[in-house]
């Protein structure tokens, strides 16, 4: 199986050039994404973003913490596209699980990205509240739970095997630490992969050999010493 690569990112110009790759197919944001990339009103940046990805999936968050905000946010976002996946958080900041919204929107056949999952059992949980019928990602949060001293990786692997029997259900392999993360997310069978643009670039490049690998590096150190005019 073929592990997909999404771009994470939400300035407008780099989704205009990494949207036309034919390694990317697809899109992911946040509303801190959004926010750092000087976005003054949400929507509006929103539907600047399906201008220049309009033939690929693309993932807005809701930023509600209650059932009835995140439903009136996320039938809003829906409409922007057929190409939209609302992320939904697997919990609300009080420690809810939002199986309810995920079902509503479920029912209703609207595409879903549900993030911040970390565990087998709270994908568990989400793929019982499911409509099989719908379109859902689960985002789990492999990078973040390494940077936190737990080992992701089983979790994972039991994510993509509770999600076997569920057609229309990918795993998400989200946020990435290093390009290698791409070949392992192949490896264990993961779906996608979400991916900033500057580990695109060097995914790109992969197939250099150890000698090439320390020519550069042996380069690189040398013309940082000469700029240094260091002395011995």
């Amino acid at each position: 199986m073929s592990t997909k690569i999404f771009c994470d990112i939400a300035d407008i110009k780099i989704i205009q050039k990494f949207t036309k790759k034919k390694i990317v197919k697809g899109i992911t944001t946040n509303p801190s994404l959004i926010r750092k990339a000087g976005a003054k009103n949400y929507l509006k940046y929103c539907r600047s973003i399906l201008k220049v990805s309009r033939n690929k999936p693309v993932s807005f968050e809701v930023f509600a913490d209650n059932y009835n905000e995140m439903k009136k946010q996320a039938l809003i976002i829906y409409k922007l596209g057929k190409n939209v996946y609302v992320k939904i958080p697997v919990c609300n900041s009080k420690g809810i699980f939002s199986g309810k919204i995920i079902n509503f929107l479920s029912n209703k056949r609207v595409k879903l990205n549900i993030t911040a999952v970390y565990t087998a059992k709270q994908t568990k949980k989400i793929l019982k509240v499911i409509n099989k019928k719908s379109d859902v990602i689960i985002s789990i949060f492999i990078g973040r739970a390494g940077d936190a001293g737990k080992d992701p990786l089983p979790e994972l692997l039991k994510s993509i095997k509770l999600a076997k029997n569920f057609k229309k259900v990918k795993i998400l392999w989200a946020s990435v630490r290093e390009p290698y993360n791409y070949l392992q997310a192949k490896k264990t069978g993961c779906h996608i992969i979400t991916v900033p643009p500057a580990i695109i670039e060097k995914i790109e490049s992969f197939g250099k050999s150890y000698n090439q690998l320390s020519l550069e590096t042996v380069r690189t150190f040398l013309t940082d010493s000469k700029k240094s005019k260091f002395k011995i």
